[in-house]
Parts: structure tokens; C-alpha cells; sequence
């Protein structure tokens, strides 16, 4: 088998990453790259390097992705996004948001592009974030969720190719998505 850097572009997988905050996007996107080499882009952070002089809080990131989403600076986002993916490797993108940014890596990266999206119910969501101290109360966290920068990942359930119910503990999560990584490699895909 050829080495990651020689294989050919039809073999490489370009996974996309999305559902609501608190889902497992970034768990699942980590160990992507932990366990299985990819390269990790996250939206979030692309946006901080770009716009956003408060890397750490949530609510500055939404109100400076609203300010793109809203402003039609969303291609050049997805652009600037584009440009930080390695061209001979693995990818995990955490944190697809809009139409645009499954339209985006769709088209660049054609059939070794796959839209992953990891559904968990609110209750289960902002109790994991509450553990995390990320969140300290439900208003706090319902205002985060119900964000306008956040209203488009429901949309984006229809394009995903692999919905993961994530509603157990983290072996249960790492087994179906080596489950999905084993199913995509098979199939002949990426």
C-alpha cells in the first residue's frame, strides 16, 4: 500500500463534520486525527484566525460567524477554510454551519468528500457542556443553541451521508465511527 503522501487523491477521505453544539463534533474530529492520522480544520478556528480577536469565547465566535454568514462572507470563509487542507492527507472539517459549506467541500474535494452529522438531544447536549463548565446554566446555554449562526445545521441533515445518534459514552461513539472509517474504506470510497 502506498504511503499517505503517494496515494492517490481518490483514496483520501475529506470527512465533514456537523450538528448542533455539544453533539461530539469536535470529540469525534480529535480522534479522527488521533487515532487515525487525519488532518483536524475546524471551522471555529479558521474564523478566530481570520475576524475574531476573542479566541476562546463561544458567543464572539457566534456574533463574528453571524457577521459572515449574514454579510455574504461565507465563500471566502469556506475559501480561506479550503486553503489550510493539506492536499495529500486525511480530513476531518468540524463544525460545517451553512449550505455553503457543504456545497464548498463538496465540490472541491468530489468523491472524498462525506458529510458526517452527529444528532444528541438538547438535554443530553447541555448536560455534557455543563461538565465541561463550558456552559453554567440552561438560559446560557439555549441562547448559544438558538443563536442565529447556528439555525442552518438542521439543513444540513439531508446531505449527510452517515447521521450518528450520540447519546452513550465515548466507546460507544469511537466504535461506530471506526465502524463508519472501516464502511467508507470497503466501499470503496476515499
Amino acid at each position: 500500500m502506498a504511503s499517505r503522501s503517494q496515494r492517490p487523491q481518490a483514496e483520501r477521505l475529506v470527512i465533514g463534520i456537523t450538528g448542533r453544539i455539544g453533539s461530539g463534533k469536535t470529540t469525534v474530529g480529535r480522534y479522527l486525527e488521533s487515532r487515525y492520522g487525519f488532518q483536524y480544520v475546524r471551522y471555529s478556528e479558521v474564523l478566530a484566525d481570520w475576524l475574531a480577536k476573542d479566541r476562546d469565547g463561544k458567543a464572539q465566535l457566534q456574533k463574528v460567524g453571524w457577521d459572515v454568514m449574514a454579510g455574504g462572507m461565507q465563500a471566502e470563509l469556506n475559501r480561506r477554510l479550503a486553503e489550510k487542507i493539506m492536499p495529500d492527507s486525511d480530513v476531518a472539517v468540524d463544525g460545517l454551519r451553512h449550505t455553503l459549506d457543504y456545497e464548498t467541500l463538496s465540490a472541491c474535494f468530489s468523491t472524498s468528500f462525506t458529510l458526517l452529522y452527529l444528532h444528541t438531544d438538547a438535554k443530553e447536549r447541555f448536560e455534557r457542556l455543563k461538565r465541561l463548565e463550558k456552559y453554567t446554566d440552561l438560559n446560557s446555554f439555549e441562547a448559544a443553541d438558538s443563536h442565529p449562526v447556528e439555525q442552518h445545521i438542521e439543513s444540513l441533515r439531508t446531505n449527510a451521508t452517515t447521521l450518528i445518534q450520540n447519546d452513550g459514552p465515548l466507546r460507544k461513539l469511537y466504535a461506530i465511527v471506526d465502524g463508519f472509517i472501516l464502511s467508507l474504506r470497503k466501499e470503496g470510497q476515499p
